[in-house]
């Protein structure tokens, strides 16, 4: 008997394993569940655009539920109303959490919904492209972190729908398609393709983000708390936008493609709900195939030994007065964005000043946006020889802020032709970084111009990154622009 019993076991064995052999690995795969679609009546069904109406009429009714927060809400109670919209987002790769976005069409939407739902994971029941009915009874519309958003009202904001009352609320349908992005430049962001899937053509990361010996990861550097913020610009404009990214994303740790390409993401807001952000549902959204990057020209030098000893320009700001505009001596300080301009700052103490400085930031000014522009005088490259360039930087915490060394030798010296004039970098220049001692006043090096031509102006450039009770300082001194023959 014991015979038999081992001779059938191995018989059994044995065929198991000459099934399995013929069967393809993609056989195994699971199927997906039948979805019976839901009996709704469809005069019961609204749209995105009635949700946000209903938000806007509650604004034009009455003032703010929260004087703090500037919070309106409105709140459906009792009307039958059933919310078709189709899922964008994913939180397969961690950088959504317990949120879906929703959008009103699969192909060329016109408009965006956040549901929050305290639930975790979403994606293995509410698929991109998958069309959901939100029930809206007992829900709340309002503005949270700068988008529209669906949830509950806690009494002063909206708030994350009970896992208990998912099933109340969700209501798959058996339709699901395919989500067409919708093509978008960065120039053309704006509020009403908040919660939308878009698509950002011929776009890169900055070259400070993934260039030389520290290119950065997706959100793992030092710095990011909660959230990676990275600089994404436009090759056909001058406009740029955050790329933003969970530091609980699974892909948190990769590097960031260094080519250009195109993006498909959904526009969101910062967590203040000032600042655009693009967000990801996973990196295969990326799509950085062109190797031949757009980065702005450069004159590149290198350091030279020694400085000029005869002087076409330099400025200590001494003569300026503390706390106002820096002015005179041929600068010329623009505002791009913003009520922020470089103004003349001395203080001492730890984070002590060179006497009178020039300082910008944009620290509690209450702007969504700070751009300011310090610009030399014109400096001509072609009557003498061996240029050099010294100045000194420091700064009060920089954070988020961003800055940048620049020239142009095609500006005719307009603010009003600032913004459309080619600016050039100036890379052999050390600037003060958010790792140095915020006391500490960093040498540029000396800076060779010999290689240049031409008449040049030299611009100090400082970007907020819109967070202006976060952004810190940078104060600029003793400037000096030599030559030697």
């Amino acid at each position: 008997m014991k015979t038999i019993k081992i001779t059938n076991l191995f018989i059994l064995l044995l065929t198991l394993v000459v099934v399995a052999s013929c069967i393809q690995d993609d056989d195994f795969d699971v199927p997906e569940a039948a979805i019976t679609e839901p009996d709704i009546d469809v005069n019961e069904l609204t749209t995105i655009q009635a949700v946000a109406g209903k938000l806007s009429q509650a604004q034009d009714q009455g003032e703010p539920l929260d004087y703090d927060d500037d919070v309106t809400v409105f709140t459906y109670e009792g009307t039958g109303d059933i919310l078709e919209a189709y899922v964008i987002s994913s939180d397969a790769g961690g950088n959504f959490f317990e949120e879906i976005i929703l959008q009103d069409k699969l192909e060329n939407p016109t408009m965006g919904i956040k549901l929050l739902i305290d639930v975790n994971p979403l994606f293995t029941r509410y698929e991109i492209g998958r069309k959901l009915y939100i029930n809206l009874d007992g829900l709340t519309v309002g503005i949270s972190n700068g988008v529209l958003t669906l949830g509950r009202f806690d009494g002063s904001r909206v708030d994350k729908i009970s896992f208990t009352q998912e099933l109340n609320v969700i209501q798959r349908s058996a339709t699901k398609g395919e989500v067409v992005p919708l093509p978008v430049t960065l120039d053309m962001l704006s509020n009403d393709k908040t919660n939308l899937f878009i698509q950002l053509q011929d776009v890169q990361f900055n070259r400070n983000e993934v260039l030389g010996d520290s290119p950065k990861t997706f959100s793992a550097g030092d710095l990011d708390e909660f959230d990676g913020e990275r600089i994404l610009e436009s090759c056909t404009s001058s406009s740029s936008v955050i790329f933003s990214t969970s530091t609980f994303a699974d892909f948190s740790g990769l590097a960031l493609p260094t080519q250009r390409g195109s993006m498909n993401a959904i526009l969101s807001k910062d967590f203040f709900g000032e600042v655009f952000n693009i967000v990801v549902n996973t990196p295969t959204d990326i799509n950085f195939d062109n190797e031949e990057r757009c980065d702005p020209i450069e004159i590149d030098c290198g350091l030279a030994a020694t400085q000029g000893d005869m002087n076409l320009f330099d400025d200590d700001f001494e003569d300026q007065t503390p706390f106002s505009p820096i002015s005179g001596n041929g600068w010329t300080n623009f505002i791009e964005a913003g009520t922020q301009s470089w103004e003349a700052y001395t203080s001492g103490g730890t984070n002590a000043s060179l006497g009178i400085s020039a300082r910008i930031g944009s620290f509690q000014s209450g702007d969504a946006s700070t751009i300011a522009w310090l610009i030399t005088p014109a400096i001509n490259l072609d009557t003498q020889d061996n240029e050099t360039l010294v100045f000194k930087t420091s700064n009060s915490f920089d954070d988020g802020s961003d800055y940048e060394l620049l020239f142009s030798n095609d500006w005719d010296g307009t603010e009003a032709n600032i913004t459309s004039a080619t600016w050039g970098v100036l890379p052999a220049a050390t600037l003060v970084t958010d790792d140095d001692f915020f006391g500490a006043w960093i040498d540029s090096g000396i800076v060779d111009l010999s290689c240049a031509e031409g008449t040049i102006h030299i611009a100090f450039k400082y970007v907020g990154s819109g967070d202006s009770a976060f952004d810190g300082t940078l104060e600029m001194d003793e400037i000096s622009i030599d030559f030697s023959n």
